[in-house]
């Protein structure tokens, strides 16, 4: 029988800035966060883990998971799986990518970031997928998802300039196509970018 206290003591006792730096990666990793010069999809708990490693912070991917439910998150987050496979080039054009707009950056040049999100119903209607929230605070919305014709569909449209810190959405209800995205980034150009 192990004495009361003996044995090994729990990582977060052991690395007291673990939670702190755990924190940090989340928020930082954040879906949707426009802030970031690349954004990056919701990271498992093996890369979490292999982050806090190289920030000399050694741990599990289980042990990830477990502070996470500690500090009250749950998993949330979509599952986009049928995406195929990843380039074998792809961190070198991210590095590429991020290399490029901070020289952009430095030389005053303008840098944006532009996405489109997926048609969403317009009304209190139910989105597939997770997102860490904390525990037992799940967003409400309509019971059932059968929208009639009449229901419009809203095509969101974002551009944010990195170098000001300042977003532009454009949100369309006909359809989202390439001359949306082009109608939107001219009319960011207008409206912010000059």
């Amino acid at each position: 029988v192990r004495r009361t206290g003996g044995g090994r003591k729990s990582i977060t006792q052991s690395d007291p800035e673990l939670v702190q730096t755990l924190e940090g990666l989340i928020d930082e990793q954040t879906r949707g966060d426009p802030e970031s010069a690349l954004r990056w999809i919701c990271k498992s708990t093996r890369a979490i883990a292999q982050e806090l490693a190289e920030q000399d912070h050694p741990i599990s991917h289980v042990k990830v998971a477990q502070v996470l439910h500690s500090l009250d998150y749950s998993l949330q987050s979509n599952r986009k799986t049928e995406e195929g496979a990843d380039h074998p080039d792809r961190d070198a054009q991210f590095r590429h990518i991020n290399l490029t707009v901070k020289r952009c950056l430095r030389q005053g040049q303008p840098v944006i970031s532009v996405d489109t999100k997926k048609k969403e119903l317009i009304g209190n209607y139910h989105n597939a997928g997770q997102q860490w929230r904390a525990s037992k605070a799940p967003l409400r919305v309509q019971g059932h998802d059968f929208p009639g014709p009449d229901v419009p569909r809203a095509f969101p449209y974002g551009i944010y300039d990195i170098g000001r810190n300042a977003g532009f959405v454009n949100v369309g209800t006909d359809h989202d196509t390439g001359a949306f995205a082009v109608a939107s980034i001219r009319g960011w150009w207008r409206a912010e970018g000059r």
